[in-house]
């Protein structure tokens, strides 16, 4: 009873986050808000829908289900990869390097320097430090 309750707990929930994640990437703006919805809500969604299936063949069936627990961890390590790919290519297709804010230090922002700039920026680092 116990475990059943748990599953269905945990089938609750990734519903929930997939029903939250889904309805954010249709009704957001702009596309670096909509890039939250999926990488966030809806890898939780599914998730825990991976996380009930475990739990049912652990405690129903009998036997642990490895499978699972390796498409959780490819899901958990892939999703916030995938969506800083989608962020840097949104960044980099949109917006100059001169409309972006001021970073605060003397790199711009990342992947927008040069290697020559790159190496003077360095350069500068290591002469201030003595090495």
């Amino acid at each position: 009873m116990l475990a059943e309750i748990a599953i269905s707990a945990c089938l609750v929930i990734s519903g929930v986050f997939g029903l939250v994640g889904s309805f954010g990437l249709i009704k957001l703006p702009d596309p670096m808000m909509r890039l939250h919805a999926p990488t966030k809500a809806t890898t939780l969604g599914v998730g825990g829908a991976l996380i009930a299936s475990m739990l049912y063949f652990y405690f129903i069936v009998g036997q642990f289900s490895f499978h699972e627990l390796m498409i959780t961890l490819f899901l958990f390590l892939t999703a916030p990869i995938t969506g800083h790919f989608i962020a840097k290519t949104h960044l980099h297709l949109l917006h100059k390097p001169e409309d972006l804010p001021p970073t605060g230090g003397a790199r711009p922002w990342a992947s927008y320097e040069s290697d020559a700039e790159r190496a003077r920026i360095e350069a500068e680092a290591e002469g201030e430090t003595g090495a």
